[in-house]
């Protein structure tokens, strides 16, 4: 009985994460009257729990085809063929129209309140720039962290900042200037982010230093519901977590302000490497 229900207990995170976006989907289908966003959220549900289920059996990839499931819908489908900018200046745009759909939907499930639940899962199973990085040779930092987390903070108030002015000056065509600045902005962060890596011989540098959007995250993953936790009787204090872990978090200790905390983006590198299944 006990390892029938270990061996069901494997597919509950993948469950969970379809159920979680399923009710999203038909909760904003119902209520904004748009068959898309059923469409939308159940393909992303699907997606993500297709990564987990995936990791769960302890496939190689299973995280990098979750990656490249919802990341390329969102920049090719979304981004390129819808002309939507779900960059964090189209966030400001719909933001200031007072427009609740695309951007603001987006941020909001993504972003903002579902840290609350799964943290910077964003990160690590969607975002379409993380997508490309995660393909450099750099997967473990190969130097100590640098204090230069400050650099993100001035991005997002450069980033507000801009889309105000615009505003401000009344510029006409602002949807055309939303779709170049998409176009522009993740630019400017497939080659910040390239050239940081093979600078810092860091994969996740330029989500560590620069990406504005973990301005978002970082809050509300402080207090996430879903988070690596280790069991401190089978721990041998052998490292290898802390060496594997791209973003450097001590996922040994199991405290809400363990070092690095909110910089979790749910890859499960940790998990792979440790000899006891601590974690």
């Amino acid at each position: 009985m006990m390892t029938k229900f270990r061996g069901l207990k494997k597919f509950m995170l993948p469950v969970m994460m379809w159920l979680i976006f399923e009710i999203i989907a038909i909760t904003l289908w119902l209520t904004m009257q748009n068959i898309f966003y059923l469409f939308n959220f159940s393909y992303i549900g699907i997606s993500i729990a297709i990564g987990f289920l995936l990791f769960q059996l302890q496939y190689k990839y299973a995280r990098r085809i979750a990656q490249f499931l919802v990341g390329a819908y969102m920049f090719v489908y979304l981004g390129l063929m819808c002309n939507e900018n779900m960059q964090i200046e189209g966030f400001w745009y719909y933001l200031f129209t007072g427009v609740f759909e695309a951007a603001t939907i987006h941020y909001a499930v993504a972003k903002i309140f579902g840290p609350l639940i799964f943290g910077r899962g964003w990160c690590g199973f969607a975002c379409w720039t993380a997508m490309i990085l995660d393909l450099l040779p750099y997967k473990i930092p190969q130097q100590p962290r640098k204090k230069w987390g400050w650099i993100r903070y001035i991005a997002f108030v450069l980033s507000f900042v801009f889309v105000s002015g615009l505003f401000l000056a009344q510029v006409k065509n602002m949807e055309q200037i939303m779709f170049w600045l998409f176009l522009i902005g993740n630019s400017l962060y497939y080659i910040a982010g390239i050239f940081l890596a093979f600078a810092l011989k860091d994969n996740r540098a330029f989500c560590k230093y620069i990406c504005p959007i973990t301005v978002f995250l970082k809050p509300a993953s402080y207090f996430s519901l879903l988070r690596i936790k280790c069991d401190k009787s089978k721990c041998v204090s052998c490292g290898k977590c802390k060496k594997a872990c791209p973003m450097n978090v001590d996922v040994t200790d199991n405290s809400r302000k363990r070092k690095n905390g909110t910089e979790c983006i749910l890859c499960f590198e940790c998990e792979k490497v440790c000899p006891k299944n601590a974690l």
